[in-house]
């Protein structure tokens, strides 16, 4: 039988893997947005929110500011790479949301489950970029055609499992071109920034939380979870396995007073917060909460060891990214 020994949620904007000085590159992006979304279920244009939120960011986006903050989510990130390694998993469960990297709207799935014998990332080496992207890429993993084991068989037995517990779960098994269609962001990152090097066996699960309207429910996300759990336990295979979900939480527009209920919801247990939230918050990148949910679910019981909050601002209108990273422990 397999046993989930360790858990964590870690964000992963572009902000973790720039210097404070390229931070400017993606609040270029907020600007020119005309659809920002906030979890109250509006949208508006960067020029409306700045109005609306006008000198209340003043003091947090100075270089000093913004290097502090950027210091303590690296020393965050450090904890939970250490913690990982402590935990000495035999495999890692990823959690996260593809973006047109692996998936396309001529096929989006609602949740699917990678059980070929290696993931392979999407990367256009020798393609024109600009430096900072070239840095944020080879921080995703994404700079080259990498290439990652996989625990092909535990991803089977998750396959199964899930569907013999009514959850209907799409599968792939392969990548045919990664110049076209491969792995992303939300996946590489946790591999190169958690790793440490080391080369541990993951098992990939892509839900999709970006592009309605095939998007779960926060309700249904954690009871994915939960029987995610009991199919992990199912498993024929002695195995120590991680839990690690990426992404999240508020951006582009920062909420802090959301991020931290969501926060203190994880600490209670239960999820009963998490589950009660309306499908309009979860939209845009925010949307990304929803893999920290069902990580909550497989987790359910285990207790919080700590966690840590930054909220990420990049621009006076308070966009940028609520970072946040945690570490559940199920047991030793």
């Amino acid at each position: 039988m397999a046993k989930i020994i360790y858990g964590a949620g870690v964000s992963h904007t572009p902000m973790l893997t720039l210097p404070t000085d390229d931070w400017g590159e993606r609040a270029k992006a907020d600007r020119a947005n005309q659809e920002l979304m906030t979890v109250d279920g509006r949208t508006m244009a960067y020029d409306v929110l700045l109005d609306e939120r006008r000198g209340r960011f003043d003091d947090v986006i100075d270089a000093r500011s913004m290097q502090e903050r950027s210091d303590r989510c690296q020393a965050a990130l450090d904890r939970v790479a250490d913690d990982l390694e402590a935990a000495r998993p035999d495999a890692v469960i990823i959690i996260g949301d593809d973006q047109e990297e692996l998936f396309s709207p001529e096929n989006t799935p609602v949740l699917s489950v990678y059980y070929g014998d290696e993931m392979v990332m999407h990367a256009s080496p020798g393609a024109p970029l600009a430096e900072w992207r070239k840095t944020m890429r080879l921080g995703y993993a994404m700079d080259d055609f990498n290439r990652f084991p996989v625990s092909a068989r535990l991803a089977i037995e998750i396959i199964e499992g899930l569907l013999d517990r009514d959850i209907d779960c799409a599968s792939a098994s392969h990548v045919a071109d990664p110049a076209r269609a491969g792995f992303g962001h939300a996946f590489g990152f946790i591999i190169r920034r958690l790793f440490k090097g080391r080369s541990i066996p993951v098992v990939p699960i892509l839900l999709n939380t970006y592009y309605p309207p095939s998007v779960a429910s926060p309700k249904r996300c954690f009871d994915i979870g939960r029987k995610l759990r009991a199919a992990i336990e199912h498993s024929s295979q002695d195995l120590r396995v991680a839990v690690i979900a990426s992404g999240g939480l508020s951006h582009f527009v920062v909420e802090e007073e959301f991020d931290r209920a969501i926060l203190a919801d994880l600490e209670r247990g239960g999820g009963a917060f998490l589950q009660s939230l309306p499908r309009h918050t979860f939209r845009s990148g925010t949307s990304e909460v929803l893999n920290w949910i069902l990580a909550a679910g497989a987790l359910d019981g285990a207790g919080v060891d700590w966690h840590e909050y930054i909220p990420l601002y990049r621009s006076p209108a308070g966009t940028g990214t609520g970072c946040a990273f945690l570490s559940w422990n199920r047991s030793n």
